[in-house]
C-alpha cells in the first residue's frame, strides 16, 4: 500500500540532506559560479533518493522478527543510496567519491527518519 505520509517526508529529507550535499561539494569544486549545474544536479539526486526511498517503504528484504524493520530500512537505505548515488558519482567521471560516499550514508538516513517519522504520524 503506498504511504504519501512517507513518501512525503523521505522526499523533504532527501531535499534538506541535498543543500548539505551542495555546500560541501562547493568547497570541493570551486565554489558556485560556474558549477551551478553540477551542483543543482547533485541536490536533485538527493531528492530522487529520497523519493525512491519513500515508494520503498513496503520492501522487505529481511525476514520479519522483532529487529526487521530498522534492518530493513538499513538495507533499503543502502542500497537505494547506493544505487542513486551511482548514477552521479558516474556522470562526474568517478571524481567526486565523497560525494558518493555521503549517498550511501544518506540513504539510510533517509530510509530511518522517514520510517520512523511515518510510524509517528
Amino acid at each position: 500500500m503506498l504511504n504519501v505520509k512517507r513518501i512525503g517526508f523521505a522526499t523533504l529529507i532527501g531535499a534538506v540532506l541535498g543543500i548539505f550535499c551542495i555546500l560541501g561539494a562547493s568547497g570541493r569544486v570551486g565554489g558556485w559560479i560556474g558549477n551551478e549545474i553540477l551542483l543543482i544536479g547533485l541536490w536533485y539526486n538527493r531528492v530522487i533518493m529520497g523519493l525512491l526511498i519513500g515508494f520503498a517503504g513496503d520492501l522487505q528484504l529481511i525476514k520479519k522478527d522483532n529487529r526487521s524493520k530498522w534492518l530493513n530500512s538499513t538495507m533499503r537505505g543502502v542500497i537505494l543510496g547506493f544505487l542513486v548515488s551511482l548514477q552521479f558519482y558516474l556522470s562526474t567521471n568517478l571524481l567526486d567519491l565523497l560525494s558518493f560516499l555521503a549517498g550511501i550514508l544518506y540513504g539510510i538516513v533517509i530510509d530511518l527518519l522517514s520510517t520512523l517519522l511515518a510510524q509517528k504520524s
